[in-house]
């Protein structure tokens, strides 16, 4: 049998009680003969030889567990084990199993510990009666008692009764005064027997042993035992550690015993499970089962004690929150409330929900606002892991107590803006603290968690609220990254030097500022590259990708408020300065943000984009770029292809007109030409349709409608000659300060126009990369110009814009990247000025 669903792996109990590989085969069930009953039958897949035969025996139980064991005793001292590769496999065969036995195939054990047969067995057996019988409880016993506790655990009823006869006879108690005899005497046979004997009643997975093992008399003495585990070569010690390492402290002093008690029995018995028993295998992970329950249930117990005790949970807020209080104390009472609120997690939902109505009452983020703002990283990192208990459990909760402090707050003190803060001040260098609160404030700001109600929608309510008084807190670092006012030389060669020591403190001071009229190519020749990149600083990097995926989010999920956001701060624009960054991952962050912009297909964004010329630092990275085949590379087509595929005709246009003479060389892909047939194709579509309105209407009104036509594509240069295209919302739709942007920048380009250069015959885009001669002196410049081919015969003018359009905003906004060279320079040029490859074996 050839299928994987069969296949499995054999294995047997050893005399020490661990697993052995027997083989790997297929299994099948077939009616065996000799064995006269359905059998499990093993062929290797090796040779085929057997290497299991087993019959299903009517009142053998079967277990299953994990969805690829099934697990049986053979005999008295013969376990058996099936590892199924595929789950559909073992439920075929545990069918199979259930199908002779007469037993439902969703149960997990295919007989009740109280089976008629298995008793009769039992009590045909001169050892047992109803119950095992125990040998006394002796020194020289020690060895016989360590084989009949290990011996019974692969059977469910047998480890039944031997936890039952352990309970009658109040045997525990003797086999601790025969440790602690041992220990006297030294021992050591008999302290390894003890070890096996108190591990194997833990594995018994019994309640009521347990409530006798962790009790104040005898939970150390078991300990002991446990420290002498015979694969050791000297005993641990536990005790030690346990009575004089650890120590309780009591933030606030606790009066019920009761209450002290069990904290100091959950902690001891947590430290048994994790610390001193070995990680059960797959074959006993179901042996500890009752003893996980003992532990939550503890902890369920605990938690309900400390709530129902207002005037200590009082104490501990009035201690956190007062400016009197010691570092070291305040730093003990946060990591009390962040141990408290994991124990939290054990209750029931009703119960965790009055639970956190509890701290909310007591103050609980107020508090949090005060400890989050302090130097000390210990008490900031519990502080957030006590946020984030909070925010999982109820955003809504918190979103409505940060609402309520901005009535009555400065923004600089608010419970988010602190959030952001700690975010951006992060001074690990992987970011670790940072990456967890931006997730936090992702939940946050999440639409789909947020209620609507008859009285209040929280969306809008909390979206303006983010907005208005966070939003400039969260971009402060991305904003003053990009900012032309830190080096505006840096700045038109496209990259920027990195000025902050510490994210928190931006520098915006520099030693030599430049005009902001165009400079030369010859001003910056020889300019030192390696230190015009930006921002070279790898955690700052980080931050910036954080930030960027919490806008890219913004983007997907918030509609008007971040387009409102986006058009004020003129954001994309900034956002696409890193295209320029040394660290690809932040680039990529910039181009993501882009994508998911123009994902949306939304007139009112890609009007945004075209006007203010916004392809220009995409196509430039893609050039850049050269040859190499990477994941910058992947996703800068895959933006075009898109634009492409989804046929989105105003972007189509606009890139054909502005840029396609500098992509035409790259062939290795059919991106480029099919948007150029597309923006042929809808050209073509628009002069038919122009044409059949001609012969439809009057001379006079036809002459209204060219001369129109005309006027439109004068005013508008660079834009696509078709119609336009239905708009999702009215121009009038920008913000007023997006407008006054857009005036500006037309009122300079006219201004300017007398500076631009001589347009030349049509020819082609010249551009030159970063490895021409010029990079030999460390420059970094590659410009594209776009020659305007002469009017067309059907009436209409493709005109194309310059790719690095020098467009001079208003302050806040940037400006053109290069300058551009005289006519002579570029005639020169034209015939020199190497083109990107196609790449090899496309």
């Amino acid at each position: 049998m050839s299928d994987t669903r069969r296949r499995v792996k054999v294995y047997t109990l050893n005399e020490d009680r661990q697993w052995d590989d027997r083989g790997t085969g297929h299994v099948s069930s077939t009616y065996v003969e000799e064995l006269k009953g359905m059998s499990l039958l093993v062929r290797a897949e090796s040779d085929g030889s057997l290497l299991l035969e087993s019959k299903i025996n009517p009142n053998t139980a079967y277990q299953k567990q994990q969805d690829t064991l099934i697990v049986w005793s053979e005999a008295e001292n013969y376990d058996l084990a099936l590892s199924f590769q595929e789950k559909a496999g073992c439920d075929e065969i545990w069918e199979k199993i259930c199908q002779v036995q007469g037993k439902d195939p969703s149960v997990e054990v295919t007989q009740d510990l109280i089976d008629e047969s298995e008793e009769e067995r039992f009590e045909e057996m001169p050892e047992t009666s109803h119950l095992i019988d125990l040998p006394t409880c002796e020194l020289n016993k020690l060895e016989e008692i360590a084989d009949l506790v290990t011996s019974v655990l692969s059977s469910p009823i047998r480890r039944e009764k031997l936890a039952l006869a352990l309970e009658n006879e109040g045997y525990i108690k003797k086999l601790l005064q025969l440790f602690q005899a041992c220990e006297n005497l030294e021992n050591t046979e008999g302290l390894h027997h003890l070890y096996e004997i108190i591990r194997g009643i833990l594995f018994l997975n019994k309640a009521t042993l347990f409530e006798v093992m962790f009790s104040d008399e005898c939970i150390m003495d078991v300990v002991g035992c446990l420290e002498y585990d015979p694969a050791l070569a000297q005993p641990k010690r536990h005790r030690e550690f346990l009575t004089k390492t650890a120590k309780f402290k009591e933030v606030i002093p606790i009066t019920d015993s009761e209450l002290r008690q069990k904290i100091h029995q959950t902690y001891r018995v947590q430290y048994i499970q994790d610390i001193i028993l070995p990680t059960p295998s797959v074959f006993e992970e179901n042996f500890l089962s009752t003893l996980t329950s003992f532990i939550f249930f503890n902890k369920v117990e605990i938690v309900s004690m400390l709530q129902e005790d207002e005037k200590f949970l009082s104490e501990v807020f009035a201690q956190l929150t007062d400016e009197a209080t010691d570092d070291d104390k305040r730093r003990e009472l946060v990591n009390f409330f962040k141990e408290f609120c994991a124990f939290s997690q054990t209750l029931q939902p009703q119960n965790r929900d009055a639970f956190f109505k509890t701290l909310a009452k007591l103050g609980i983020l107020p508090a949090l606002e005060i400890v989050m703002g302090m130097d000390d990283l210990q008490v900031r990192s519990a502080a957030t892991d006590i946020f984030s208990y909070l925010v999982e459990f109820s955003p809504s909760m918190v979103r409505e107590f940060v609402m309520q402090e901005a009535q009555q707050s400065d923004d600089d003190i608010l419970l988010i803006n602190v959030v952001i803060e700690q975010m951006i001040c992060d001074t690990d260098p992987e970011l670790g603290g940072a990456v967890q609160l931006m997730g936090l404030l992702r939940t946050l700001i999440d639409p789909e968690n947020m209620m609507a109600t008859t009285n209040k929608t929280e969306k809008s309510e909390f979206l303006n609220f983010f907005y208005n008084h966070c939003m400039h807190v969260l971009t402060a670092p991305l904003l003053t990254n990009t900012s032309e006012d830190k080096c505006e030389k840096d700045f038109f060669l496209k990259h920027y030097r990195y000025s902050w020591s510490f994210v928190c403190t931006p520098s915006h001071s520099h030693s030599h500022s430049t005009p902001s009229s165009s400079i030369s190519q010859d001003n910056i020749v020889g300019s030192n590259k390696n230190n015009t990149i930006c921002p070279d600083n790898y955690q700052t990097a980080q931050l910036l990708a954080l930030i960027l995926e919490l806008l890219t989010f913004c983007v997907e999920h918030h509609t008007y408020h971040i387009k409102n956001y986006i058009m004020n701060k003129d954001l994309l624009r900034r956002v696409l300065v890193l295209m320029n960054s040394k660290h690809t991952f932040l680039a990529l962050c910039a181009l993501r943000f882009m994508r998911r912009i123009i994902g949306l297909k939304d007139e009112f964004y890609n009007r945004y984009i075209t006007k203010g010329n916004l392809f220009e630092p995409v196509i430039n990275a893609l050039l850049d770029n050269g040859t190499r085949y990477n994941l910058l590379n992947s996703a800068v087509i895959e933006l075009f292809e898109f634009i492409r595929v989804e046929d989105i005709k105003s972007l189509t246009a606009h890139i054909v007109e502005n840029f396609y003479k500098a992509l035409e060389s790259i062939e290795y892909v059919q991106t480029f030409k099919g948007l150029k047939t597309k923006y042929e194709q809808e050209k073509d579509r628009q002069n038919q349709k122009l044409n059949s309105n001609r012969f439809r209407r009057d001379a006079k009104a036809l002459e209204e409608d060219e001369e129109m036509w005309f006027n439109e594509d004068e005013e508008e240069e660079g834009k696509a000659v078709v119609a336009p295209v239905e708009k999702s919302k009215p121009e009038d739709d920008f913000p007023d300060n997006y407008e006054k942007f857009m005036e500006t920048k037309k009122a300079k380009e006219s201004e300017d126009k007398e500076n631009l250069p001589k347009r030349t015959s049509p020819g082609g885009f010249k551009f030159t990369f970063s490895h021409s001669a010029s990079a030999a002196n460390g420059t970094n410049s590659k410009s594209v110009v776009a020659q305007t081919p002469p009017a067309t015969s059907n009436g209409s003018s493709s005109k194309t814009t310059n790719l690095a359009t020098s467009v001079t905003a208003t302050k806040g906004s940037l400006v053109g990247l290069v300058d551009y060279p005289d006519d002579e320079e570029e005639d020169e040029e034209e015939e020199t000025s190497p083109r990107k490859r196609p790449r090899l074996g496309s």
